[in-house]
């Protein structure tokens, strides 16, 4: 079993396109790359603890492979803008990969540059080894799942989903 932390903008959209992922066992939701210890949701909200909503992605490396894991990553938000996605705007919903090993970072790196050239534009996604995650409170696990015809969700998602069906049909699991 592997895992990487993904920040995609709001993590119950990360979470829910993971979750449809073959070869994902575990998706945890929660905060990565800030200051505080133990932040809470509230906190981060501020922008001010420096955290980014983020996904623990546990995966098995014999069902998807973690280039894979980032060629989905790069098509499901949008890493061409700062700190933003769509309408949720502040360092939290920043676009970021965290890394535990140079290796981990060079495949990163390498991704970067071909979602690149599948963007045509520069890639704002922050690479970064601070692998200070802590898990989100129990509301946020599985969100989408829990939630499906919240506003949010029901507009947001399924578009991500479509582009993951789309994109990858032989990985999606239904």
């Amino acid at each position: 079993m592997q895992s990487i932390f993904l920040a995609g903008g709001c993590f119950w959209c990360t979470e829910a396109v993971f979750l449809k992922v073959r070869g994902v066992k575990k998706i945890t939701p929660g905060y990565i790359g800030g200051v505080s210890k133990n932040p809470t949701y509230k906190e981060i909200c501020t922008g001010a603890s420096g955290h980014a909503e983020a996904i623990k992605c546990d995966f098995d490396e014999t069902e998807v492979s973690l280039e894979l894991i980032f060629k989905i990553f790069f098509i499901t938000h949008d890493p061409t803008q700062k700190n933003r996605q769509g309408n949720d705007v502040g360092t939290q919903y920043r676009s970021a990969i965290f890394y535990k090993s140079l290796k981990e970072k060079q495949m990163a790196q390498e991704a970067i540059k071909n979602a690149e050239l599948l963007w045509n534009n520069t890639i704002q996604t922050e690479l970064s080894d601070k692998l200070n995650f802590t898990s989100a409170e129990n509301y946020h696990h599985n969100y989408f799942e829990k939630n499906p015809d919240s506003m949010y969700c029901s507009i947001l998602i399924p578009p991500k989903l479509i582009k993951l069906k789309e994109n990858y049909p032989d990985i999606f699991k239904h």
